[in-house]
């Protein structure tokens, strides 16, 4: 269930609502472009400034939208541990088939404290949980020993690897079974070579079929073809992420018709260089595609 493209979403405001209706259209979207999962209320979907009462709008709203058709995730992770149970346990009573779990914040627990924390969420989580290591944006790295110790609870189904680092790829890839995702765009192509099996993509909202695609030409061990539409791509992977996520994103979801660049504070909109930077990157993937010498076998 946690292989292939796996998009977290957005969340549409409109006037400092909840954007329901673009929010649904996004689901559209995403399932007709052969997208494997999704994701609701991660780190692109402003989870920290939902409410408890938005964030179980938002959820429903996917779940109902999804209509049984691809897996529907919730992230539900936070730097309280008895807070991520409730919040799993309501995900999975609102009918997401797996949670994300982020790395706690700001708190900055210890390796045991992380065992700790991970263990209490896996044993009282009814659904599969995807492990969440992004220390560039929670102050805190799980080792690779603590990974592979954790991937032996049977609620522990994945590994979203946000870190950055191939070393710390290949040692979880190396240390256990664990199924691996990429956690960056552009870094998709040279995990699945590493071993992941997919990525959790915020450039899925704006190009699905592509992101789909390129995990599936990578899958099949046909880098040739990945590395031709990962250099395509990537104009695109690197405008979505000159601001902090997801106000680019947001952004070019607008150019498109989805929604409206709105965030919520402390993000605000895009500078007028991203948008000028995403309008070209789009218009540069509407384009035929070219050969590439970084294509070539």
């Amino acid at each position: 269930m946690f292989e292939g493209s796996i998009v977290a979403l957005v969340t549409p405001f409109r006037n400092g609502r909840i954007d329901h209706d673009a929010l649904t259209a996004l689901v559209e979207k995403q399932v007709a472009g052969g997208t494997s999962a999704l994701v609701a209320c991660g780190t692109t979907g402003e989870a920290p400034t939902l409410s408890e009462h938005e964030q179980a709008e938002v959820i429903a709203t996917v779940v109902k939208a999804s209509r049984g058709r691809v897996p529907v995730v919730a992230g539900t992770g936070t730097y309280d541990t008895a807070e991520t149970i409730r919040r799993t346990q309501a995900a999975a009573a609102a009918g997401c088939r797996g949670a994300m779990v982020v790395t706690p914040y700001y708190n900055k627990p210890t390796v045991r404290g992380l065992e700790a924390h991970f263990t209490a969420v896996a044993d009282a989580s009814p659904v599969p949980l995807i492990i969440y290591n992004i220390p560039g944006r929670t102050g805190t790295r799980i080792p690779p020993a603590l990974i592979a110790k954790l991937a032996r609870h049977p609620r522990v189904a994945a590994l979203k690897d946000a870190t950055g680092s191939p070393a710390d790829c290949m040692d979880v890839a190396e240390l256990c079974e664990l199924t691996i995702l990429a956690g960056d765009d552009a870094l998709t192509l040279p995990w699945m070579a590493l071993g992941a099996k997919g990525i959790v993509s915020v450039a899925g909202n704006v190009v699905p079929e592509e992101i789909a695609a390129l995990v599936r030409e990578a899958s099949r061990g046909d880098y040739v073809a990945a590395r031709r539409r990962h250099y395509r791509l990537l104009p695109l992977f690197k405008a979505l992420f000159v601001e902090s996520n997801p106000i680019p994103v947001k952004a070019a979801l607008a150019l498109q018709g989805i929604g409206t660049p709105e965030v919520r504070l402390p993000l605000v909109a895009a500078e007028e260089s991203t948008c000028e930077l995403l309008k070209k990157a789009l218009a540069g993937l509407a384009a035929p595609a070219a050969s590439s010498a970084r294509g070539a076998g």
